[in-house]
């Protein structure tokens, strides 16, 4: 059994992937208090990593040009002397890099073509999505004899929006006029490729509902490619679109301030989670994207996918038959009045 003192967990994709992994660290201090945690991630998400209480360094894989610097890499970690990583997301280049960091305990999947490269291998195929991503992650931790039941009523990210991003999107939200007296929804269309997406006409009639029947504080998010699709969900000019505005920490800052996020499956609906916000997510049948890998890890969600009754489904087989275009808006619908009205209730009380 490993007992770490110095340990590297490495996790160099996406927005999502990072938030999920974040309570290994307060899960390996609780077990393991006089452990020195690193994360080591991409520059754009190291912010979620920052000033974490669990976690004591963070370290942005070099990259040039797009492309993973491997030397200077190697070169990096070295001087760090961890005894002990966890490769929880592999690609060959990282797992090379950790190999030739010469770090002594590497742990990491044991179905990989390149899983010589670690010496602890776990044995799980997650593309079977026998349970959800972030149980998957703490099962790296049995290599320590930590075996931790987690589960969505008691797991804390302690993912907090900085201050000054705090102040100011309040600043962005007064001068939106954004009515603070009513709940804030921010709807999130795009996924950035991740998934198979709830279609632009089911995200356009679940808006018209909100504004028309519910509340007209909509604030539409997105990346700087999803501005179009933004607009075109734009139905008045009261909806505010915020797509390509805003940086991570902003709008990290922005979702904590709202009630309901709704989104297809992708990072920020995981930042919404973490933040104890209502969630309403949108996920293919895809056993690899499915909402039970995937969907935010909150007792605050409700998550659609497909009617259809589909076997083998694949990603061509999804867009081929435009299975997403299944979920009913009407269902939708019923479940965020719900929400809606609960909360009405509990600012009343």
């Amino acid at each position: 059994m490993i007992k770490p003192e110095n340990l590297l967990i490495v996790r160099t994709d996406r927005i999502g992937d990072v938030v999920l992994s974040l309570p290994l660290a307060s899960i390996v201090k609780k077990y393991l208090p006089d452990c020195k945690i690193t994360f080591l991630v991409r520059q754009y998400t190291q912010e979620l990593v920052n000033n974490h209480p669990f976690i004591d360094n963070t370290i942005a894989l070099k990259e040039e040009k797009g492309k993973i610097a491997l030397f200077a890499n190697i070169k990096k970690l070295s001087g760090y002397k961890f005894d002990t990583a966890i490769i929880v997301y592999p690609t060959f280049l990282t797992s090379l890099i950790i190999f030739l960091s010469r770090i002594k305990n590497r742990i990491g999947t044991g179905y990989r073509w390149y899983s010589f490269l670690f010496n602890q291998k776990i044995y799980e195929h997650r593309k079977y999505a026998e349970r959800h991503e972030l149980e998957y992650n703490v099962n790296f931790l049995t290599k320590f004899g930590i075996r931790e039941d987690v589960n969505p009523e008691k797991i804390n990210f302690y993912l907090k929006p900085k201050h000054e991003n705090l102040v100011k999107i309040d600043k962005l939200l007064s001068e939106s006029e954004i009515d603070r007296e009513n709940p804030i929804f921010i709807i999130h269309p795009g996924s950035g490729g991740s998934s198979v997406d709830l279609p632009q006409e089911k995200f356009k009639l679940l808006v018209e509902k909100i504004y028309n029947e519910l509340n007209k504080n909509i604030i539409l998010t997105g990346n700087p490619a999803e501005i179009e699709l933004c607009e075109n969900l734009r139905i008045k000019p009261q909806i505010l679109n915020l797509a390509g505005k805003l940086d991570l920490n902003e709008l990290t800052a922005l979702i904590s301030k709202c009630s309901v996020f709704i989104a297809n499956s992708t990072g920020p609906i995981h930042i919404a989670a973490a933040l104890g916000k209502y969630t309403i997510g949108f996920y293919p049948r895809i056993p690899a994207c499915s909402a039970k890998r995937w969907g935010p890890y909150s007792n605050k969600s409700v998550v659609f996918s497909p009617k259809i009754d589909c076997s083998g489904c694949t990603r061509e087989q999804c867009n081929d038959r435009d299975c997403m275009s299944s979920i009913e808006m009407n269902d939708v619908f019923y479940e965020i009045e719900k929400i809606y009205k609960f909360i009405l209730a509990e600012w009343r009380k």
